[in-house]
């Protein structure tokens, strides 16, 4: 996406856009089909760089340990890197690109933190201004009452899911309002590598576990978000 595409649906958005109420999705739900398909991964595990290897490596000085992620299921402009700012908003904004499907945390010195991430699937589809309310390691996971109308099996998580392993929120969370709304919107982690680049989620903004770790550690609370 070039600045100008970017800078224009920001205008748009400004005009008063609005989040639709929703929530995370179990990763227990049926898998819903992307919108997109991704792009050709590379062949074997030996194909990843060492930095990138090492970037995605086992992480076992968490209350739970993190298996390393599979680099090679993911489409390499998916690997977290550095690139010059394209989206025009102010140092320290989170700015989530739902077309090429990237998640930019913007630095103040021109460049931005580029995150691969999978998004909402048809439906629950969503866009526009907010901001991180709050941040949490290893949250508690509750799913909303319409999706346990969707999903029955999911009635046992009515007052909440432990943190943990099998959580879907994964190992950290950043909360979403628009004013003092929670959306029930969530940028969390997922250790699937598959999701990454495509459509999948209830509306949720997913990274793989070691990027949600390295963005948590970086936004601060209260930092304004985008949603083009």
């Amino acid at each position: 996406m070039s600045v100008r595409t970017m800078n224009r649906r920001a205008v748009l958005l400004a005009g008063g856009a609005s989040l639709l109420l929703a929530g995370c999705t179990s990763t227990s739900a049926p898998a819903r089909v992307a919108l997109a398909a991704a792009p050709e991964t590379p062949k074997s595990p030996d194909s990843v760089p060492p930095h990138v290897q090492a970037m995605y490596a086992a992480v076992m000085d968490e209350p739970y340990p993190i298996r390393a992620s599979r680099m090679h299921l993911v489409p390499e402009r998916f690997w977290r890197q550095e690139v010059t700012d394209p989206t025009g908003e102010k140092p320290g904004s989170v700015v989530v690109d739902t077309t090429d499907r990237f998640l930019y945390h913007v630095r103040d010195d021109g460049t931005a933190m580029r995150y691969g991430v999978g998004i909402g699937a048809a439906g629950f589809e969503w866009s526009g201004r907010a901001h991180i309310a709050y941040k949490r390691e290893w949250p508690t996971w509750t799913p909303p009452s319409d999706m346990i109308a969707r999903h029955p099996e999911l009635e046992r998580y009515r007052h909440g899911m432990e943190p943990g392993p099998d959580n879907p929120m994964g190992p950290r969370a950043l909360y979403i309002h628009q004013g003092n709304v929670d959306t029930l919107y969530r940028i969390h982690g997922n250790p699937d590598e598959t999701t990454i680049g495509k459509a999948v989620s209830s509306g949720c903004v997913r990274l793989l576990p070691q990027d949600v770790i390295h963005l948590h550690a970086n936004v601060v609370s209260g930092s304004p978000l985008l949603v083009v």
